[in-house]
């Protein structure tokens, strides 16, 4: 007869670049990995290229109820040990507006909603940015205060988006508060057992990244590739690694805490 075991549920929230690496690095005998992405065509093409059960849902980053249900969705497949938030947008794609509600408010429902599904023994990755620790030194601590403790629902107020035009500003003060967040919310997972970190990488070479290297800082990301230490943009697949290792047994005690995936690009600027 056989053992009809309960499945392992990694739960990956974006299917772009790093999201299909992330949902390819996990996929494996025993995981069903949930595939969630506001393009539901997109989920599912990467929930397909699995080789593991797969599950492909919509979600909407911005709507908590929407990432809810997805957490709901996962959590009655099996024990959701895994969850990874590389769902996003970038300065080239989105108003300033879009950047705080995608990048921001629903990194920060995300914490909140998938931190009360997670399984004891499990674990989280946010995926930020460098260009959050790149903000980091110009912020006060009430800042970073605010942007590490208010409801989710208060950060589009905060005074440190009003009145701002620039997107590239907003998307730094958003990583910056995915990394802030992320270490808030590491003693709330610790109670239910689990971990949360964030990752921050630097140029990837995905159609993101691609089209910020093409856009309006061009010269300025270019010259961060070519000044950095290794000298080249990374692959999803290399971003994906340091994911699986933070959400793996090697990181058991490693929580609260980003770890910057850059090549050494911050290098040059400090």
């Amino acid at each position: 007869m056989t053992e009809h075991l309960t499945p392992r549920v990694a739960a990956v929230f974006g299917a772009g670049g790093i999201g299909a690496a992330v949902a390819a690095r996990l996929a494996g005998p025993g995981t069903t990995v949930v595939v969630a992405d506001f393009d539901l065509d997109r989920a599912r093409a990467v929930a397909r290229s699995l080789a593991c059960d797969s599950v492909a849902l919509q979600v909407d980053i911005t709507s908590r109820a929407s990432i809810a249900e997805v957490a709901r969705s996962a959590a009655a497949i099996g024990p959701v040990s895994a969850v990874v938030l590389a769902a996003g947008v970038s300065p080239v794609q989105a108003s300033v507006e879009a950047i705080v509600d995608v990048d921001l408010v629903g990194t920060a429902l995300f914490l909140e909603e998938l931190g009360a599904v997670v399984a004891s023994g499990g674990a989280g990755v946010v995926v930020a940015s460098m260009a959050g620790t790149i903000f980091a030194s110009g912020l006060t601590r009430p800042h970073e205060t605010a942007l590490a403790t208010s409801a989710p629902e208060d950060l589009a107020g905060l005074d440190l988006f009003t009145n701002l035009d620039s997107t590239q500003t907003a998307y730094g003060l958003a990583k910056r508060g995915n990394q802030l967040r992320v270490r808030a919310a590491a003693g709330p997972w610790a109670e239910r057992g689990a971990r949360i970190n964030s990752v921050s990488p630097g140029v990837v070479d995905t159609e993101m990244g691609r089209s910020e290297a093409a856009g309006p800082d061009a010269a300025l990301i270019r010259s961060l590739v070519r000044e950095s230490p290794l000298g080249r943009t990374a692959s999803p697949e290399e971003i994906a690694e340091v994911v699986a290792f933070l959400l793996g047994e090697a990181a058991s005690f490693v929580t609260g805490t980003d770890l910057l995936v850059d090549g050494g690009a911050t290098t040059t600027l400090w």
